[in-house]
């Protein structure tokens, strides 16, 4: 195979699986043969785990990165009449899981890193806001003490959206931690990966981890002990299962994205037409995306495309301009540094999976474009 002609997918979920494809199929085979599907011993086991990883007392499993956010929501009394403030250029959940509890979510704009800008925040607290929704967009961690000066100040909450950032730290303490809850999503896509969907929420208030479990199970404290209305959304026992083996392998795959990384940073360095996201010394990103901002952006999407290279864009349409937030009020213009990266951003492979052939097919073909010029 030629270099031109060398394939990189954006993904390769496949991929990941092929090695320890046995192991997860044992995981699978103990769960069927207990019978114990839904609330078992390995969710439990999931949720000490995963507390321990996060530095955390509580983690909660629940069947979405949404519902996370969603009943840390709920478990802090957040709704009709509240508002909460949270960035414009994530995914859509992060902005409705605040609508789903009856709340109305406030946009601030972000900075370079794409994560809320600190020094923004206090123009977009209100006498109604009740928290504030921080996301650690990329895998990178947003700035948590100067939002969280700001949250103190004024009596807020922090929920973080640790959707994309599982294990990431900021001075040297586990995302997750930070704030009053923690959302993290378990989607095939993320870094820490079910076969399937899942969440799990963090924190270190016992009050609130009660709640949740209350939350994610019909309000059942026990069978014939409803508290509370609520909805199902459990973890399935063969999710955390699977889970479990993945864990194992966190640390390695992790390692390898920011090695990925670091390569693109190094041989991109001297490119024109790019912008490359920049590491701090306080903080570790994990990288679930490697976003570049780009000249010609879809010029280079399809040229890259043509030569092999699958690429994404997250997110093209920033929050504040969806069809969905339309009865918000925001018009285009009203955070500038998101809109002006939605027109740039492009997300290059970074998967733990690639080869050193793959990542150099990368760099070469996004120099080639910019030396070929218009």
């Amino acid at each position: 195979m030629t270099t031109a002609s060398l394939n990189v997918p954006y993904v390769d979920i496949a991929g990941q699986h092929a090695s320890i494809k046995e192991d997860l199929l044992s995981a699978i085979s103990t769960v069927i043969d207990r019978g114990d599907f839904v609330l078992g011993a390995e969710v439990e086991e999931l949720e000490r785990r995963f507390a321990d990883l996060c530095g955390v007392r509580f983690a909660v499993a629940v069947g979405s990165g949404a519902d996370a956010l969603t009943f840390a929501l709920r478990a802090l009394d957040v709704g009709p009449g509240d508002e909460v403030i949270t960035a414009p250029n994530s995914f859509v959940a992060s902005a409705a899981c605040i609508a789903m509890v009856g709340a109305t979510p406030v946009f601030s704009d972000v900075g370079a890193d794409y994560n809320l800008d600190p020094a923004l925040l206090e123009g977009a607290v209100t006498a109604r806001t009740k928290a504030i929704l921080p996301v650690h967009l990329t895998g990178r961690p947003a700035d948590l003490d100067a939002i969280g000066a700001v949250a103190r100040a004024h009596g807020l909450h922090v929920i973080e959206d640790a959707a994309q950032a599982v294990a990431a730290e900021y001075r040297g303490r586990r995302v997750g931690s930070l704030g009053t809850a923690g959302g993290f999503s378990l989607h095939p896509l993320k870094t820490l990966n079910a076969c399937g969907d899942g969440g799990i929420l963090t924190t270190n208030d016992e009050a609130v981890a009660e709640r949740v479990r209350l939350l994610r199970n019909n309000g059942l404290a026990t069978r014939e002990d409803c508290r509370l209305w609520a909805l199902n959304s459990r973890l399935d026992t063969i999710q955390a299962a699977m889970l479990l083996v993945k864990l194992r392998h966190l640390e390695a795959w992790t390692t390898a994205r920011r090695r990925h990384a670091a390569y693109y940073q190094r041989e991109l360095s001297n490119a024109a037409g790019i912008e490359l996201p920049v590491d701090r010394p306080h903080e570790k990103a994990v990288y679930h995306t490697f976003v570049v901002q780009a000249d010609r952006r879809d010029e280079l999407k399809r040229y890259l495309g043509e030569r092999g290279v699958g690429t994404s864009i997250h997110y093209p349409v920033p929050i504040h301009l969806t069809r969905a937030a339309a009865g918000l009020g925001y018009e285009a213009g009203r955070f500038a540094v998101a809109e002006r990266q939605a027109r740039r951003i492009l997300s290059l492979p970074v998967y733990p999976d690639l080869r050193e052939e793959q990542l150099a097919h990368v760099v070469g073909s996004v120099r080639s474009f910019y030396q070929r010029g218009s």
